[in-house]
């Protein structure tokens, strides 16, 4: 379950994550490769995404055991009414939420920063879907303010620097009453999360990810860019600052994930 199904717009934050358990001392994963925390590894990232994306889809479905798709109708479900009008899905990777909402949704837009990537899932649309493509950054959507009535981001924003720009991005193109479902890996807190994420991270990414791409650093960067990024709860708060009004989250099963919801307008 690389479950990182959507390449996102680059890296991640910065070196200290935001919920902070003090600096992280990024290193480079391979000569050239991107590391974890560097604000500045945009090329890299979108490099490395290129490079497995005629891999990526087959090393989900040995890594994830189907889990993935449970964590994708649990989002779906959260999108309510919003899921049958005009959906984003951000940071869309090979386009796994694109494909499971093209059929109920008045239309999908499916961005990603890596053409490869929407490349590689273009294969799973539905014949006649109302499904478009734009390979674009998440901090500059170019799309018009109040134009999507949902958002979905499956394991991608956590790919994407300054994070909080894509988040107002985010805000300003969802319409009154829209909604946006993150699913992610957030940096773990709980005794049962560093344990399912370190044995994760350790063993499963580097090993099937890179059996299965050729690119077990990839998966390493993967693996680290999770310790880099916010925790759950910092996420939330990240979303109200970005003019959200109503934040919730929880963990999902296993508890190597999360689900936060966002809306626009009201007070969680």
């Amino acid at each position: 379950m690389s479950a990182d199904s959507s390449s996102g717009d680059g890296a991640l934050p910065r070196n200290a994550p935001p919920g902070g358990n003090g600096p992280l001392d990024p290193q480079p994963l391979v000569a050239g490769g991107p590391v974890p925390g560097d604000p500045n590894r945009a090329p890299a990232v979108r490099d490395m995404f290129a490079r497995i994306a005629p891999g990526y889809d087959r090393a989900n479905q040995f890594m994830s055991m189907g889990i993935d798709r449970a964590w994708r109708r649990i989002a779906i479900r959260e999108l309510g009414a919003s899921a049958r009008g005009d959906v984003l899905d951000l940071c869309a990777g090979t386009m796994d939420f694109t494909a499971a909402l093209a059929g109920g949704a008045k239309s999908v837009v499916a961005l990603d920063f890596c053409a490869p990537m929407l490349d590689a899932g273009m294969a799973k649309i539905p014949a006649g879907a109302n499904v478009r493509t734009i390979c674009a950054d998440a901090r500059e959507l170019p799309l018009p303010d109040a134009s999507v009535d949902a958002i979905v981001i499956g394991f991608g924003i956590r790919n994407v620097p300054e994070p909080e720009r894509a988040l107002a991005e985010a805000r300003r193109v969802l319409r009154p009453g829209g909604v946006m479902v993150v699913v992610d890996f957030f940096r773990p807190t709980s005794l049962a999360q560093k344990f399912f994420a370190g044995t994760y991270n350790r063993v499963v990414l580097p090993i099937v990810g890179g059996l299965v791409t050729g690119h077990s650093s990839a998966y390493r960067y993967l693996a680290g860019s999770m310790a880099a990024w916010y925790d759950r709860p910092g996420f939330e708060g990240a979303c109200r600052t970005a003019g959200f009004g109503a934040v919730t989250g929880r963990e999902l099963f296993p508890p190597v994930a999360s689900i936060v919801i966002a809306r626009v307008g009201g007070v969680a």
